[in-house]
């Protein structure tokens, strides 16, 4: 069992995954920012990888993924932040790119570097399980779990395909769109994951959307965990004490979703 799927190994837990981009504001921040959401109850961490092209997001994680490329941040570095993470906190981490920076990092030798810098896992919002196969015997041979996404819009055949080949646990994007914090969820989001749950008994984490701790109680009735990022870097971006700050709201989701 991989790190990443022992987090799902105890009955009744439900997991918190918190999203942050390297180096935005900048690389002292996210050393400092990483432990401390680890330290309020976070138990992996995305690592987003900056691109200029990030279509699956919305304007929050845009506007830090562009800060954080003006700043000359590249998977290279993040892969040394990565490294330096993985020796402050003793959870799993998880990168998320988009295809193009990998491939022109060559396949191989980024899952090589990440799994030496202490990465867990990949996550890669546009690349699917039809096109996956090389990455998927690369990620094997260097131990990293391959994450594959599904969304409300997933034929079942899709469902069916990711439940047989997304290692560690299912992404479940819970709404039509992109990223971004929400006021509300969407209504339908109860059926949708009933609707994976008939097909999968793999660990299933709902991002996109989820920004209070009402709505994080409301998906855990449903999922094995939760993913939270536009949130966590507006608050990274706004707050004079980013590290304290993103603490403090994770210590509140935290307590939404933890039995009582």
């Amino acid at each position: 069992m991989s790190r990443i799927g022992a987090i799902f190994a105890t009955p009744q837990h439900k997991a918190l995954i918190a999203y942050v981009t390297v180096g935005y504001p900048s690389i002292e921040a996210t050393l400092q920012v990483v432990p401390a959401l680890v330290e309020g109850g976070c138990d992996m961490i995305e690592l987003g990888i900056p691109f200029s092209d990030p279509l699956s997001d919305g304007t929050t994680i845009q506007r830090a993924s562009h800060g954080a490329l003006q700043q000359g941040v590249t998977p290279k570095l993040c892969i040394e932040v990565a490294h330096k993470l993985h020796q402050m906190v003793d959870v799993p981490l998880i990168f998320m790119s988009y295809f193009n920076p990998l491939l022109r990092y060559g396949l191989e030798a980024f899952c090589a570097a990440s799994s030496e810098g202490g990465i867990d896992g990949i996550i890669i919002p546009d690349l699917p399980p039809e096109e996956g196969v090389e990455l998927e015997r690369l990620t094997e041979r260097y131990q990293l779990d391959l994450i594959y996404l599904i969304t409300p819009t997933s034929t079942e055949e899709r469902l069916r395909l990711v439940a047989a080949r997304s290692r560690g646990f299912i992404y479940a994007v819970s709404l039509r769109g992109i990223t971004g914090a929400r006021e509300t969820l969407p209504a339908d989001l109860e059926s949708f994951l009933a609707r994976v749950r008939d097909i999968t008994s793999q660990p299933l984490c709902v991002g996109f959307g989820i920004a209070t701790p009402e709505q994080a109680r409301r998906v855990v009735n449903m999922a094995d965990g939760i993913i939270i990022g536009s949130r966590i870097m507006e608050i990274v971006e706004n707050s004079p004490q980013p590290a304290s700050s993103a603490q403090a709201f994770i210590e509140q989701i935290k307590n939404a979703i933890s039995p009582h």
